[in-house]
């Protein structure tokens, strides 16, 4: 009966917060930890390494390094909360990668001496499972970069959080990075607030690339990289690629039209095109890289007209252009690892924007860029 106990006792922490009742909070099991033979038996070889012999994963090779659904990232011994995919971002390092823990409550930090230099580990409190190393490289406004293994978590998407019995951390995900946003077709209407601000939306191919322009413009409220056009609900990134939802990824522009005209932003954002490419942009190609300008309204429309007739009469441009024009429904935000790609992952945005021939075919179109 004795060894019986034990068993079940060493079941009930690995599983942990892992099978928790609807509606309760995680809270750390009152059992000790199950021995390492019980965790040997329950673990993947993978998991046993890196959590309990502190080894490290392959990268680009593990189970999260590329996933960005909506949820929490548990200890896969004790269960307990470590991070959220709303701080979860692309480091191109191979490994999930997070600007901070969900709490610090639940993360150790220990130096580590191991391979001659002294980095900083971090480790589950409860678990005392070894999850990876924080440095000091990563986006702001934390400046860093928790570099985990996947295999010392669990995912628990959104969906199953109350069921999980992480329900308090519901919260984190009140704004929704899929949440939809109305635009109001009438001009007098688009302008909520005295002060406030109105809303222009473009096309320009990767998003990523349309920010830049835009975040530097006086007048200039915020950008928010998304996705719209199409007549599928809710899109993501990996649903646009795939094809078939109609959706372009897109820029929105929140602007204040007593520092800035909207006629400014339609030639800046001509200016950051490839206004003659049908088929996509530079060197991406397809359905959802179609140039295009989204009007919220008929002064929209006229305003963006009169832009593109001014550049063709100017011999600028030569027509036919191949810049969509269509009418603004639903804007809808991409995740939030695309949000600000250029500033939180500079090199890999700087690749990816000089191998795509961006900068070069747009210095073929329009000349050399004004200092």
């Amino acid at each position: 009966m004795k060894l019986l106990r034990i068993f079940l006792v060493s079941i009930a922490f690995l599983v942990g917060g892992l099978s928790g009742s609807s509606g309760h909070a995680w809270a750390p099991s009152k059992d000790p930890k199950p021995s390492k033979a019980e965790l040997k038996k329950k673990l993947t070889k993978i998991q046993y390494e890196v959590t309990q012999e502190d080894s490290t994963e392959p990268p680009f090779k593990n189970e999260y390094d590329k996933l960005y659904d909506e949820g929490i990232y548990v200890d896969i011994v004790s269960g307990e909360p470590l991070f959220s995919s709303t701080d979860k971002y692309d480091s191109g390092t191979g490994w999930p990668s997070f600007s901070k823990p969900i709490a610090n409550e639940y993360v150790v930090e220990k130096k580590d001496r191991k391979l001659f230099v002294t980095r900083t580990e971090v480790r589950s409190k409860h678990g005392d499972s070894h999850l990876g190393h924080v440095f000091d490289d990563g986006p702001k406004p934390t400046g860093l970069r928790y570099c985990m293994n996947s295999a010392s978590m669990k995912f628990i998407p959104r969906a199953k959080l109350k069921e999980m019995g992480y329900e308090e951390f519901e919260k984190l995900f009140a704004r929704s990075p899929s949440s939809e946003v109305s635009v109001k077709k009438d001009a007098a209407l688009l302008q909520k607030e005295p002060g406030t601000f109105s809303v222009a939306v473009f096309a320009g191919g990767c998003f990523w690339c349309m920010e830049p322009p835009f975040d530097k413009l006086g007048g200039v409220i915020s950008t928010t990289s998304g996705y719209s056009g199409g007549t599928t609900e809710n899109p993501t990134y990996d649903s646009i690629n795939r094809g078939g939802t109609g959706h372009l990824e897109v820029l929105e522009v929140k602007y204040d039209p007593a520092k800035v005209t909207y006629r400014e932003l339609v030639e800046v954002f001509f200016r950051n095109i490839d206004p003659y490419d049908s088929k996509g942009q530079f060197c991406d190609k397809g359905e959802s890289y179609k140039p295009a300008v989204f009007y919220a309204d008929d002064a929209q429309k006229k305003i963006y007209e009169t832009v593109k007739a001014d550049l063709i009469s100017k011999g600028t441009l030569k027509a036919p252009i191949a810049v969509e024009e269509r009418m603004l429904k639903k804007f809808f935000a991409a995740e939030d690892y695309h949000q600000d790609y250029y500033t939180k992952n500079p090199v890999k945005y700087k690749y990816y924007r000089f191998s795509c021939g961006r900068d070069q075919r747009l210095k073929e179109i329009w000349g050399a860029p004004k200092s």
